[in-house]
């Protein structure tokens, strides 16, 4: 039996993917490893936004082929669909594949011939990538991550995924539904419903993201829905009032930012202002005091000033949020961006960076302090660390217990206690250990 490993760089839509082509080398009689074990083929699943999306690539070839020298090395993702030529050179690749072509991985690797130099592209042009393939991951962790939209049609200045992944398209709402009690079948208590763009999910005129959300809810077998992330501009009023009263969608929204100034967001051309995300955030609270709210933002974007970043800082700090995935910006080729003036130093891109990142952190133990006495339901997950487990509440609050297999994908009434010196919050385990 030939094995097969998979290493996976970027965003749960990656991981999505990469399990579902993983379950297609299963299917085909191929054992799944780690990826510190020897395998004959390593499937390496890249991402561009991340920052060094080459000397990543580079290192993760490198680690395989020290596992296992004589190894087929595939690469597929969004970098793939970027910089096919580039990563064929790198030494010891053997096949590069597009955004389409990923997903017939299968039919591509053949006699799993060893590239002589140069290794083989197979790629069509990001205007022939129209087809959605649904995938779901399965195995890897407690919640699953199922994908239901993919590709962008928004134009901001410093974003490659649309140049990856192509335009924005869907899965329809039978399908979705379909995957989401096939998983239900496999014992899953959680689904993280994943895509570049999720609130543009749907078919115009037809269906779209709140009809979706309203299809889920009624899914037997599945005890919460996750929404990864939405922009502001289409998390709209009814989604937020379904969620609040929804059976099985949790208090938890992550909704990207990226500038707390309105200049900045106009070169950015983000599709909103700073005020309507404001109000956004003041819905959700007053219908869901206890919601759990992340925000993703860019520090050091061309032309951001010194007044501009304390703009953001501030308007991001009176605003009753959770906590904050801070990116400082990084020049990507083909984006208008990368040709605007007013180029941030790398210091003063890092020194902002420190700042929200302090600011997230006293966001979260803030967070966390409304909710210590509360109870509530953990879903823990299967790892283990100095001799504790994880897990989640429905609302994102992450609590630690003591390890205990049986636990494990359990869902467990608790109480929150106090919050630990790693910053995750200790709970009764009295409560935890009587049921």
């Amino acid at each position: 039996m030939k094995k097969v490993a998979f290493y996976t760089l970027g965003c749960k839509l990656n991981y999505s993917e990469t399990s579902s082509i993983g379950r297609l080398f299963i299917d085909n009689g191929y054992e799944k490893v780690d990826f510190h074990e020897k395998a004959d083929i390593y499937v390496i699943n890249t991402c561009s936004v991340t920052d060094h999306a080459d000397k990543k690539c580079r290192k993760v070839v490198k680690e395989a082929l020290k596992h296992s020298p004589e190894a087929y090395i595939a690469i597929i993702g969004c970098y793939a669909q970027l910089k096919p030529q580039e990563i064929s050179e790198i030494p010891g690749v053997d096949i590069v594949l597009g955004a389409s072509e990923k997903f017939q991985l299968m039919d591509y690797i053949g006699e799993l011939q060893k590239s002589e130099g140069k290794a083989k592209v197979f790629q069509k042009t990001i205007e022939e990538v129209d087809t959605f393939v649904s995938s779901f991951s399965y195995g890897d962790r407690t919640r699953t991550f199922l994908k239901v939209q993919d590709g962008c049609d928004y134009s901001c200045t410093f974003c490659t995924i649309p140049l990856a992944r192509g335009a924005s398209r869907s899965d329809t709402i039978e399908n979705v539904v379909d995957n989401a009690k096939q998983i239900a079948l496999t014992g899953t208590k959680e689904i993280v419903l994943t895509g570049v763009n999720i609130g543009d999910f749907g078919d115009k005129g037809k269906y779209n993201f709140f009809d979706l959300v309203k299809a889920l809810d009624e899914v037997e077998g599945i005890d919460r829905f996750r929404i990864s992330s939405i922009e502001p501009n289409l998390l709209s009023d009814e989604i937020i009032e379904f969620v609040a009263q929804s059976k099985r969608f949790v208090p938890h929204f992550h909704i990207p930012l990226q500038s707390g100034s309105n200049k900045i967001l106009a070169l950015m051309r983000r599709r909103y202002k700073r005020e309507l995300y404001a109000d956004r955030v003041a819905k959700i609270k007053m219908l869901m005091p206890d919601a759990c709210i992340g925000v993703d933002v860019i520090v050091g974007f061309p032309g951001e000033t010194r007044e501009d970043f304390i703009e953001t800082y501030n308007f991001i700090n009176e605003l009753n949020i959770s906590y904050l995935h801070v990116f400082t910006y990084s020049e990507r080729e083909n984006t208008v961006a990368i040709e605007m003036e007013g180029s941030v130093p790398g210091s003063s891109r890092a020194e902002r960076n420190k700042m929200l990142t302090i600011l997230s952190e006293k966001k979260r133990r803030s967070f966390y302090e409304t909710q210590i006495g509360k109870e509530g339901i953990v879903l823990f997950e299967a790892d283990s660390k100095d001799g504790y487990m994880h897990g989640f509440t429905r609302n994102y609050v992450k609590v630690k217990a003591k390890y205990d297999p049986i636990l494990v994908n359990e869902l467990k009434e608790i109480k929150l206690v106090s919050i630990a010196e790693d910053g995750d919050v200790e709970i009764s385990e009295t409560l935890v250990f009587s049921h």
